[in-house]
């Protein structure tokens, strides 16, 4: 179910009353009624009958809408394959199991007690699980590769298995869970619902972000009440998702596609602008995918982690991991780089660390050679981000000093060429047509093809000029807020008319549902 497809509004259509059905049951707005109109006495007792005879209903609000999510999450996933519906719930209850262990052998031994072993358990049924479906195939398909090199015919099975969509995200949400409990930063959830609610909720479930547990637990058992504005709000960061991914995504996948498909016939200047065109893509994508879930899940009560600040304003490569796809580089810090040894132990050891987490990050994105050289080439990124900065004048400068102007342009301009050098090999169907783009831009044959329209430059414009009032307004304030009405409705229809005029090759998936 596509966030941008009439299936999800039809979803929504009967998810969202019978979400605050139980909100409703309250009929706060019986008593204001019954004020102004006193003298019918008819109208009063059936009012206040009727408030009298739900006020149960209103009472176990919270149980009613957080079972409800449930339900609607798995009709959600069922939705995608329902053959995998028992592939997270068997995830889900194997951690619900092993935190509340790990909880009861605190208690019974004293909280030194080493649970590395229940630990241990998470993550060999969670990535065994990530390994079948994802990575089987591809190890076994290289291992015979290499076999057949060395002179033998292994016969080694391959599965073929359709990987299940949103595995790698909430495989990683379990684990983090997990690891989380392990550390006694939080207690085991006791209640199975809240547990299943905040593995399988439906807007963050097949794409992110990926949400760590002490955020959104204490959100899904804590009442919620939503107030017309935050509902509102929700709306417009909706809005402004669906405008990135329609008419910014959509619109740049057309010429995008054109390119990769044949990069072999096209000039340097076209390679180049599609890989420009790539780069805008799978921001606009990504970065719509997020603000939908987040505008969803804020107009029911519940507030996801902002995933984007703004990447391509980052003037330098870890500055850039910081704004892009936050929640996953916060999960990579925190469960590899820093279990791996971080920065602690020297800097040949810290490259190391860096590397390694790279990567099995862009190991993580799916199972092919380009992901592998895309996170390798961001960890030689970071590196080298880090041996700069440790020896040369900026490790020096006062920790106030604010680069010039100037500095921050030329910065920026620099840190987005190599992150599009990454993604050619990120968008390629295998690393020969990566070769032969980059190539290609490096002949610097500027003989215009015809594939990609000069007027695309207009799509980057309009990109920069989002994010530079998002940048402006800040990540948790959709762009429309706070302007006078007129103005604001009048951004509103001009995005719905951008969207509907918009040159898109039909309904596109989102990119990172394969993930």
């Amino acid at each position: 179910m596509q966030f941008n497809s009439l299936a999800f509004v039809a979803f929504l259509a009967v998810v969202l009353p019978l979400y605050f059905g139980p909100e409703w049951a309250g009929l706060r707005w019986l008593p204001r009624l019954c004020r102004r109109q006193p003298r019918v006495s008819r109208l009063l007792s059936f009012a206040f009958g009727l408030r009298g005879a739900l006020r149960p209903i209103y009472r176990r609000r919270l149980v009613l809408q957080n079972a409800m999510l449930v339900a609607a999450s798995y009709v959600f996933y069922a939705w995608w394959d329902v053959r995998f519906v028992s592939l997270l719930l068997a995830s889900t209850l194997c951690d619900y199991w092993i935190a509340l262990w790990m909880d009861s052998r605190r208690v019974r031994l004293g909280p030194a007690v080493s649970n590395k072993g229940p630990l241990r358990l998470s993550l060999v049924i969670n990535l065994g699980l990530l390994g079948v479906f994802k990575y089987h195939d591809f190890f076994v398909a290289n291992l015979a590769a290499l076999l057949e090199a060395c002179g033998l015919h292994p016969n080694l099975p391959l599965l073929g298995i359709v990987v299940p969509v949103g595995i790698s995200f909430y495989t990683f949400q379990t684990i983090a869970y997990s690891y989380s409990v392990y550390r006694g930063d939080i207690p085991a959830e006791r209640s199975l619902p809240q547990f299943a609610l905040y593995v399988a909720y439906f807007p963050q479930l097949v794409a992110g972000p990926i949400e760590n547990a002490q955020r959104l637990l204490p959100q899904i058992a804590a009442p919620r009440r939503v107030s017309w504005g935050a509902f509102c709000s929700g709306c417009s960061l909706v809005l402004q998702g669906l405008f990135k991914k329609i008419a910014i995504a959509d619109a740049a996948a057309k010429y995008v596609d054109v390119v990769f498909a044949a990069p072999e016939k096209a000039s340097s200047s076209t390679l180049m602008l599609g890989t420009y065109m790539f780069a805008l893509q799978i921001y606009g994508d990504f970065c719509g995918y997020t603000d939908i879930a987040r505008g969803v899940s804020r107009a029911m009560g519940i507030e996801l982690m902002v995933n984007f600040r703004q990447p391509y304003l980052a003037t330098n490569i870890t500055d850039f991991w910081r704004r892009w796809h936050i929640s996953l580089s916060s999960w990579l810090r925190d469960h590899l780089y820093i279990p791996l040894g971080g920065n602690r132990h020297g800097a040949l050891q810290t490259y190391r660390n860096l590397m390694l987490t790279m990567l099995l990050g862009g190991l993580w994105h799916g199972a092919k050679w380009t992901f592998v050289v895309w996170g390798g080439l961001h960890g030689v990124y970071l590196a080298l981000h880090k041996l700069w900065t440790g020896r040369g004048a900026v490790a020096t400068a006062p920790a106030t000093a604010r680069p010039s102007w100037g500095r921050q342009v030329v910065g920026a301009l620099f840190t987005f060429h190599l992150v599009c050098i990454a993604w050619v090999f990120f968008r390629a169907n295998d690393l020969e047509t990566a070769w032969q783009i980059l190539s290609g831009i490096v002949a610097f044959d500027m003989a215009p093809s015809g594939q990609v329209p000069m007027s695309s430059l207009g799509l980057l414009a309009i990109a920069l000029a989002v994010d530079l009032a998002c940048a402006r307004r800040g990540e948790q304030t959709p762009i429309g807020e706070g302007i006078p009405t007129f103005y604001r409705w009048l951004l509103y229809g001009s995005a719905i008319v951008m969207m509907l005029i918009a040159d898109t090759p039909g309904n596109v998936p989102f990119l990172y549902f394969q993930f």
